[in-house]
């Protein structure tokens, strides 16, 4: 119940549209009651008093009644899909708002499909419940108050008899609800399952297809789908049970009117208009028992979806500003890590106690085996993560204390696995700086070694990039990515080793593009390659998370330490195939 209540409060901004559409209710509840009282006050007038031109009266008035229920039924059907349509838009722009403001150990911990899930399909059950099942809940209550008191007014003591039978009508549907919720949240997260495995299966397309992985996927996507289908199939049979035995129970009302009212109509208690009356409110009880079903199903699951949203909406980041934090500005490029120490959750600690200075303009090469903690310090130092010992510094400033707007402009990560938006290429280029000018990308394309590649196409930079960039080359989106970077001109540049599954051309382009990159700004490094390491101002070299040597290459050779093994071991393997990034 506090789930839909929350999810309630989203409606507050549009609670004037809500109270036309409980208005229209309220009207078209009042003109449905007229229509029993008319026709059985007619009936009444003919029987007991001959003039029959009260039929044409009582007629004339039911068809404007009826109407009239109908243009309220407009109105509240326009109003609350209104309504439904804007909070749906709020939640799920919140809900997409957050995801981008997450941390990176959020998104470790969560799936994709799970995460899509929740921003469509959970969202589309809370506007389901906006639409139909709020407002609907309160013409259930509305029209059960008019004919409650119409029966009692007519006769209290069969009006009680009837209305008795809402008692187990209304347990009938608090025991659906409790047994419907939870098979409801089995199926938005088996919803959430196979759209992760779908995702990922198209995604992946081409390795599933090089592994011949098709039969095996599809088997496992047929077990989730088996799943989703055998709890929708409880949920159906729940329902199919439910609403006939609703039905049902109201339905035997009728026959306590036929014996009672019978006799209080030979006992001259009665009439046989007030007996018409009766029946014919007690079915108008019919629809609303009948969508109180519904309700209860729209109720549960819009509890279940709502839960789901929630657990989003109120999580809150790893990664926060402080209030108060301040505007970094441009930097020199000074980063300072002081007994820096983090780990990943329950893992083993990824970092310990590293620490090492970086001056302006140095190209820092870090080395080590895969899990050596390379990475962590890459991400810890854009703050996609945040320590959990030590500090990290850039110009003396605490990374902790500024925007991270701020941060993000003077540090930026260009990735070996680029990752390109399914846009044009200007837009790809101009991601991080949108009010770019066209000389600025094309002159930033022409010092990544792109620009000629570009106007030999056919719609030049308006050519549009594939999803994922699958429609360009391995260089060609590296080199893309070097233009990104450049547009964004970052005085920190973090590389992971950009170069290591291209050909030899396509590498020597790179890495020109790469030298002009570097040129002047704080560089981080993550490479293998003996011509970089042996050119970078400060080598780091990493084990199981702790830093066992820092320096240049000739004063690390020197020590016969860690970094002589692995330069023996593995850099001297591949030295005269390199050709050096920086002179």
């Amino acid at each position: 119940m506090k789930t839909v209540f929350r999810i309630i409060g989203f409606v507050q901004k549009y609670w004037f549209m809500l109270l036309l559409a409980f208005l229209c209710i309220v009207i078209g509840t009042g003109f449905s009651i007229i229509v029993p009282r008319m026709l059985g006050d007619g009936i009444d007038t003919v029987i007991g008093m001959g003039q029959r031109q009260m039929v044409v009266v009582a007629a004339v008035v039911i068809v404007a009644a009826s109407s009239l229920r109908g243009f309220a039924g407009y109105g509240q059907r326009y109003f609350a899909e209104v309504v439904a349509q804007k909070v749906s838009y709020n939640i799920r722009n919140a809900l997409y708002e957050r995801l981008q403001r997450l941390s990176f150990a959020f998104h470790d911990k969560n799936q994709t499909g799970q995460l899509m899930s929740r921003a469509t399909v959970d969202v589309e059950a809370t506007r389901m419940f906006f639409a139909l099942g709020l407002l609907g809940m309160a013409q259930v209550v509305i029209m059960f108050i008019g004919v409650a008191y119409m029966l009692l007014a007519i006769n209290w003591k069969l009006g009680l008899m009837t209305l008795a039978f809402v008692v187990p009508v209304a347990w009938l549907a608090a025991t659906f609800g409790s047994r419907i919720r939870p098979i409801w949240l089995k199926v938005q997260a088996e919803m959430g399952f196979m759209g992760n495995t779908l995702e990922e299966s198209l995604s992946g397309v081409s390795v599933v297809k090089a592994f011949s992985h098709q039969e095996e996927d599809s088997r496992k996507f047929a077990v989730q789908a088996q799943s989703l289908y055998d709890e929708q199939m409880e949920g159906a049979r729940l329902m199919s049970v439910n609403m006939p035995t609703m039905v049902l129970a109201i339905s035997l009302p009728t026959i306590l009117i036929l014996w009672y009212g019978g006799r209080q109509v030979i006992a001259g208690t009665m009439t046989v208009g007030q007996i018409t009356q009766f029946i014919l409110l007690v079915a108008m009880l019919m629809m609303p028992i009948r969508r109180l079903g519904m309700m209860v199903n729209l109720f549960s699951r819009t509890a279940s979806a709502g839960q789901r949203i929630l657990e989003v909406l109120d999580t809150e980041s790893d990664v926060r500003e402080k209030p108060g934090a301040i505007d970094l500005g441009k930097v020199e490029g000074r980063v300072t890590f002081e007994n820096v120490s983090f780990s990943y959750d329950t893992l083993g600690p990824a970092l310990k106690n590293v620490s090492f200075e970086v001056k302006p303009g140095q190209l820092v090469a870090l080395l080590g085996r895969s899990g050596s903690g390379k990475s962590t310090i890459a991400n810890l130092l854009a703050r996609f993560y945040d320590v959990s010992g030590g500090r990290i510094l850039i110009d003396g400033k605490d990374i902790r204390d500024v925007t991270l707007s701020s941060l993000r402009k003077n540090v930026v990560t260009a990735q070996q696995d680029v990752f390109l938006f399914s846009a044009t290429i200007r837009e790809n280029i101009a991601y991080g700086a949108r009010d770019a000018s066209m000389d600025r990308i094309i002159e930033v394309a022409r010092a990544a070694y792109l620009h000629d590649f570009i106007k030999a196409l056919p719609q030049g930079y308006e050519t549009w990039v594939g999803e994922r960039g699958d429609t360009l080359s391995g260089g060609e989106k590296q080199r893309l990515s070097i233009a990104r970077t450049l547009l964004v001109d970052p005085k920190i540049l973090i590389l992971d080793d950009s170069t290591a599954s291209v050909d030899a051309q396509t590498e020597k382009l790179i890495r020109q593009a790469l030298d002009r990159l570097i040129k002047g700004r704080t560089t981080f490094i993550i490479t293998h390659r003996l011509p970089i390491i042996q050119n970078a101002d400060l080598i780091l070299v990493l084990e199981d998370g702790h830093l066992v040597e820092k320096g240049k290459h000739d004063e690390l050779v020197a020590r016969e330490g860690a970094y002589k093994e692995v330069y023996e071991s593995q850099l001297l393997v591949h030295q005269d195939s390199e050709e050096s990034l920086v002179d």
